[in-house]
């Protein structure tokens, strides 16, 4: 079985957003949200762009398509409605 790549990458956001990015409180759950909107935000934190307190620092550390295959991975979870 091939590895995903996107998953395995976007398993460091775990800490912080949750398994496969179901947030369990405190930051924003990324499951469900489109490609393109969590693309743009990772590429300003990665640029500087977006102020933080520690996304820009793990952001910077990845490549352009490595945060495609992050975003991809996300996007592409069903989002949890109703907690």
């Amino acid at each position: 079985m091939p590895i995903d790549k996107g998953r395995t990458l976007a398993a460091t956001c775990a800490n912080c957003h949750g398994t496969d990015g179901h947030s369990v409180g405190g930051t924003e759950s990324l499951a469900g949200v489109p490609r393109d909107t969590l693309l743009r935000k990772l590429s300003a934190f990665s640029r500087g762009e977006k102020p933080a307190t520690i996304m820009h620092q793990i952001a910077e550390g990845y490549t352009p398509e490595q945060l495609t295959l992050i975003a991809e991975h996300f996007a592409a979870q069903r989002a949890r409605t109703g907690h």
